[in-house]
C-alpha cells in the first residue's frame, strides 16, 4: 500500500488501515482495510469526505462505491501486479 501512495494508519487484530489524502487537508481521503488471505491481499477501500460525527448519530460520510472508488481500485491493482 505504501507504494502506492498510503501511509500507515494503525493495526487491528490482522487488519491494517491506510489512508491517502487527495490533498494537504485530512479529508477527503480514501481509507484502506487491509488483510490477507492466503496469497492475496484483500483490500476494503472507501473515500471519506470528512471527519466522521459520532454522537447520538453514527454518521460516516464514506463512498463505498462510485467512479472515484473505481478508479482508486484499478490504480492500486496497477501497483500490486
Amino acid at each position: 500500500m505504501r507504494s502506492c501512495g498510503y501511509s500507515f494508519d494503525r493495526q487491528e487484530g490482522e487488519e491494517w488501515s491506510f489512508k491517502r489524502h487527495l490533498s494537504n487537508q485530512d479529508y477527503p481521503r480514501f481509507h484502506a482495510y487491509v488483510h490477507q488471505e492466503e496469497d492475496a491481499l484483500v483490500v476494503n477501500l472507501h473515500l471519506d469526505q470528512k471527519k466522521p460525527s459520532y454522537g447520538t448519530n453514527h454518521a460516516h460520510s464514506g463512498e463505498y462505491d462510485g467512479s472515484l472508488v473505481l478508479d482508486e481500485c484499478e490504480r492500486i491493482k496497477l501497483f500490486h501486479r
